[in-house]
């Protein structure tokens, strides 16, 4: 068998790890003596040679949690990006406990705060960067791992389709099929597979990975292949044969050690990111019931009371996590009526009060909501809540329309954002707002909360049409 190119993880591993250390080193040394030189007398407290001994060690343990993943084939900024917040959180937390259990002296919190800042942006320009510079080497052909398919069918294709972007690093040298084809494998080596012929061809080509769907009645071939690549340092994957029937990502778990496939990949199942999102519904709502939300509650619940006959604020059943109904609080901005329930806001809507008009534009309306996240029955973020005659109504019209409620519905989410707020005149506005609703629960983080919040606020100040 042909000599297999290096694989070159380990390399990129220990150059990301390398240079991490380099940057915290940096860092620490560079925002010192600039800090001397600005404020001498705040830094007299800080003993830098113990500093930096302490931080390097307390950094060994953060790339053990957090794992270095630029060697991936296929990795999101996004997730690099979280991992490096998560990293430098961490250190903090050990950085700060080590120096408070052996009793240094006084903690410079202006010095660890500017540290941390720099740090983190050093560490993403850092990461990002060499990231580019990993799929650059793959692109012109380093850094390459070669692959052989077997199977028949769009599971293939679709394969080699991604595969043949060139950034990933992949190099298909055959693709094998049984049975008869339309014409369309991009292969001159795609054949009937008959095993003996495979196993001719194998040998003969620097395969480094295998990737086969033939389906059960091939117990015999597959086994075979198996037993083949364990001999000769090839890496084999069964590919799930289920794309007749679902084309979407799944993913493996295993059930004592039986392997079983979820059609829906849900992030905020891991109790983690569901600690770390409820742990910031708390931190931002509980700021903000105890600061703002009280001169507001005065000023907008007097000018209520002024212009319209009653309660200041609007209170709605609606579905909840799990289908459950709650109540959900906003400031009343319609004119007391029995419709409240069942018909939808318009854009010129008679109930709608002038105050309420403004009130809506500027997304004041739904600042008491913040109880809401307070009480557990919302979120920052999420999908928006639904009056009960919508949810009766859309969950027979609107396929996997009840599968938004898997999460805690917010006060803002990523439909709102993506141009899908307000009302829905047609069925295909509503099919859009459950399409990103369930992106959205699928494809969690919580930078993609930081992100959504931030557009929310810029879309604020901004002004938006379907704000009515």
């Amino acid at each position: 068998m042909k000599q297999l190119s290096p694989e070159r993880s380990d390399m990129i591993r220990n150059i990301a790890i390398g240079g991490d250390f380099v940057l915290l080193n940096a860092a620490m040394i560079a925002l010192y003596f600039i800090l001397v030189a600005v404020r001498p007398l705040a830094m007299q407290q800080v003993d830098l040679n113990t500093y930096l001994v302490i931080a390097n060690l307390c950094y060994i343990p953060c790339l053990s949690i957090f794992k270095i993943i630029l060697h991936n084939r296929i990795v999101r900024p996004e997730i690099i990006v979280g991992r490096l917040l998560g990293t430098v959180c961490v250190h903090a937390t050990i950085f700060i406990t080590v120096l408070g259990l052996l009793n240094i002296g006084a903690i410079s919190r202006i010095y660890l705060l500017y540290f941390y800042l720099l740090f983190l942006l050093l560490l993403i320009v850092w990461r990002l960067g060499l990231r580019e510079w990993v799929k650059l080497t793959r692109s012109r052909g380093q850094n390459v791992r070669t692959v052989a398919l077997v199977g028949g069918g769009d599971n293939m294709l679709e394969l080699n389709h991604v595969m043949s972007e060139v950034t990933f690093g992949y190099k298909v040298e055959g693709m094998f099929f049984k049975g008869d084809t339309d014409g369309s494998y991009p292969f001159s080596e795609g054949y009937k597979a008959e095993m003996a012929r495979l196993m001719a061809w194998l040998p003969e080509h620097p395969v480094q990975e295998l990737y086969c769907d033939l389906p059960s009645v091939c117990q015999k071939d597959v086994l075979a292949l198996i037993r083949y690549c364990e001999n000769n340092m090839i890496r084999f994957y069964s590919v799930p044969n289920v794309r007749n029937y679902v084309k979407r990502q799944l993913q493996l778990t295993l059930l004592s050690d039986v392997p079983v496939l979820s059609i829906r990949r849900e992030p905020l199942q891991r109790p983690m990111n569901r600690f770390v999102k409820r742990g910031f519904d708390l931190l931002c709502s509980s700021l903000f019931l105890v600061t703002i939300f009280p001169i507001l509650y005065i000023v907008v619940g007097t000018i209520i009371k002024i212009t319209s006959p009653g309660p200041i604020f609007f209170k709605q059943t609606r579905t909840g996590e799990d289908g459950r109904d709650f109540t959900c609080y906003k400031f009343r901005s319609m004119k007391v009526n029995k419709d409240s329930d069942k018909v939808q806001a318009t854009k010129n809507d008679p109930r709608k009060t002038k105050f309420g008009n403004f009130l809506r534009k500027s997304n004041l309306d739904e600042m008491p909501q913040f109880i809401n996240v307070f009480l557990g029955n919302m979120s920052l973020v999420g999908p928006r809540p639904h009056m009960l005659k919508h949810t009766e109504e859309y969950s027979h019209l609107i396929d996997k329309y009840m599968m938004r409620h898997l999460v805690k519905p917010g006060i803002t989410g990523w439909a709102q954002v993506t141009g899908f707020r307000g009302e829905t005149k047609e069925l295909s506005q509503m099919e859009g707002r459950v399409k990103r609703d369930l992106w959205y629960i699928e494809n969690w983080t919580f930078l993609l909360d930081l992100r959504i919040m931030l557009m929310t606020v810029t879309n604020m100040f901004r002004g938006e049409k379907n704000a009515y």
